[in-house]
């Protein structure tokens, strides 16, 4: 890496290792899977966490996963992925998965394919003796859900840094969840690394990217914008156990 990826890097680290103290994402002993997609997001995840397990305390062991869906005809670049993950020192699992929509007017093919994906990541993790299931969602994800769950459903709620399952004994943890999506963009561009995640077929416009071009328009406005939104949303990470 040159000089600007190195800097970059060390930025990000420093975000990462802050979200991971201040909302206690990492314990002494954890077996964290991260969902690994092939996207720039997932790939950083999975690289700061792979630093962190050589870190000897909290000691943390981490696994990657990546799943496929057999009835949508597009994959990532398997070879590639293992490759990533042989270089990171995580070891990868090709996690299979299929839904049918059956005909359901009600939900959309990407609500059912994320579903299923998270579903089988579920099991996956629990039947290999995972407590923790890591996500690569940055702030701008956070911020994003609250615009929209603000505009469609007239309620303020997020996604949250940490969440315990309720019917698996999992927690689900986002140590990405201060670092903004641009310094990733910038690290992904300066660092060579790779988008391996293909182009899903049903992939189009909707309201995420819509309130994603909302988000940017209020800080243009407003450069406090992110840190108000911000305040709003940990006003949220309360009550966090989730449904499925």
């Amino acid at each position: 890496m040159d000089s600007s990826s190195i800097k970059t890097l060390s930025l990000l680290r420093k975000q990462f290792n802050r979200g991971c103290v201040e909302h206690g994402l990492l314990e002494d002993g954890d077996r964290i899977l991260v969902a690994l997609s092939g996207g720039k997001d997932s790939m950083l995840l999975t690289r700061l966490l792979a630093e962190r397990q050589r870190i000897f305390r909290p000691s943390i062991s981490v696994g990657a996963a990546y799943v496929t869906m057999d009835n949508i005809p597009y994959e990532s670049d398997h070879a590639a992925l293992d490759a990533f993950c042989r270089e990171e020192g995580v070891p990868l699992a090709v996690v299979h998965a299929s839904f049918e929509d059956r005909g359901r007017q009600d939900k959309n093919p990407c609500f059912l394919c994320a579903r299923h994906r998270r579903r089988a990541l579920f099991d996956y993790a629990v039947s290999h003796g995972f407590n923790k299931l890591a996500l690569g969602h940055h702030q701008d994800d956070i911020l994003v859900t609250l615009l929209m769950n603000m505009n469609y459903e007239g309620r303020i709620d997020t996604m949250r840094p940490s969440v315990a399952m309720q019917h698996y004994p999992l927690t689900v943890i986002r140590p990405l969840c201060l670092v903004r999506e641009s310094y990733i963009s910038q690290y992904a561009s300066e660092a060579g690394l790779r988008r391996l995640k293909a182009v899903c077929p049903y992939d189009h416009a909707t309201h995420r990217t819509t309130m994603k071009e909302v988000l940017g328009y209020m800080e243009s406005v407003n450069p406090e914008a992110r840190f108000n939104l911000w305040r709003i949303a940990t006003g949220t990470f309360r009550g966090s156990a989730c449904p499925l």
